[in-house]
């Protein structure tokens, strides 16, 4: 028997680490006051980081913030040109068109606008939706136990990413007003640090967070296929793509894994959450407007503009997201989740083992 619950999810839940092993630790004896000596089982990882554990926990926070920060502000000239798309569809028509009109119109260095409020907002948020979303994973399966964490473990993906995100869009909100004013309002304001006192004298705190609602809208049914989507394609592709096991793949070949199943993931992503972002731009460039105003405005078809923009961009995006997150953990030798397998209990009550 293992003294604690915690130890026994930890050894036999789906999201345990293949570096993960049981280790014998001898308590020295108690010979003062005539204990005797007991044997415990520790948890422990060939770099004593525990899954699980503060430091798991911090480090994945970490791989979060490089892996949203990094490629949400690489992709702002596409970003950009989306996002203008979205409020002047007369003015842009394409995304060759609001290249070239970005261009002509602000220079080369006019594709980089709203560079810095992206990379703030988008690293707190990776910080929250990834670090979170491995804490809430963990709560949630402690709850419902090893053989119900397999069976509803689509479930336990969708409620721990919608979880992390609510959160995570908390610390983006801020920022992602500040971008949107940016890159959609020309002559409003070219920086960050001219754009946030501008935007605080004429509306206050509420102009930072006015677009909240309709950012839960867009990105927490974004983050909850980005994750399951993302989990469940990884299981099907290790189970009938790949031709030999996880635990015989390199590293290299489990990321070039992550990527592709992470691309599958982000196409799914921008189409469930394209409406919502499509408010979310008008109302960021429009004072004093509400999301139902907006949504009545941009009518069915509206709501739809920029599309193939974003589904390049947020295929892109979240492949590369995962591939930098995976590698962190690879790089700081963290407990990596090996797709789940159905727990030897759950076998034998199904009668699928003698």
């Amino acid at each position: 028997m293992y003294p604690t619950a915690l130890t026994q999810l930890a050894r036999g839940n789906p999201f345990s680490s293949p570096l993960f092993n049981i280790q014998k630790v001898e308590e020295p004896k108690q010979s003062l006051h005539g204990q005797k000596t007991r044997t415990l089982a520790a948890a422990a990882t060939s770099d004593d980081v525990v899954f699980g554990s503060s430091k798991y926990y911090a480090l994945c926070g970490f791989g979060g913030i490089l892996s949203c920060g990094l490629t949400h502000t690489a992709m702002v000239p596409l970003d950009l040109v989306k996002c203008r798309l979205q409020v002047d569809p007369e003015k842009f028509k394409s995304i060759g068109n609001g290249f070239r009109l970005t261009v002509r119109e602000d220079g080369v260095r006019g594709l980089a606008k709203g560079w810095a409020p992206t990379f703030i907002g988008y690293s707190m948020q990776g910080l929250c939706k990834f670090g979170f979303y491995e804490v809430f994973k963990v709560f949630y399966s402690d709850l419902l136990g090893e053989e119900n964490t397999y069976l509803w473990r689509t479930s336990l993906y969708l409620a721990a990413s919608a979880s992390a995100e609510f959160f995570a869009d908390i610390a983006l909100a801020p920022m992602e007003a500040v971008k949107v004013r940016i890159q959609t309002k020309p002559g409003y304001a070219n920086t960050l640090r001219e754009c946030v006192p501008k935007m605080y004298a004429e509306e206050g705190v509420w102009a930072f967070y006015k677009g909240v609602v309709p950012l839960w809208m867009r990105q927490i049914p974004y983050t909850m296929m980005k994750f399951s989507c993302f989990e469940r394609t990884v299981e099907l592709l290790y189970k009938h793509a790949v031709p030999k096991p996880r635990s015989e793949c390199t590293k290299s070949e489990q990321l070039v894994v992550t990527f592709v199943a992470g691309y599958i993931a982000g196409v799914f992503c921008a189409i469930v959450s394209h409406p919502a972002d499509s408010v979310v731009s008008v109302l960021n460039k429009e004072s004093g407007s509400t999301a139902t105003q907006v949504l009545k405005k941009l009518g069915p078809k509206g709501v739809w503009k920029g599309l193939v923009a974003r589904i390049i961009m947020i295929g892109t995006l979240t492949a590369l997201q995962w591939f930098i997150y995976d590698s962190v953990k690879v790089y700081f030798r963290l407990p990596r989740p090996a797709p789940p397998e159905m727990p030897e209990s759950l076998k034998k009550k199904l009668g699928l083992t003698e």
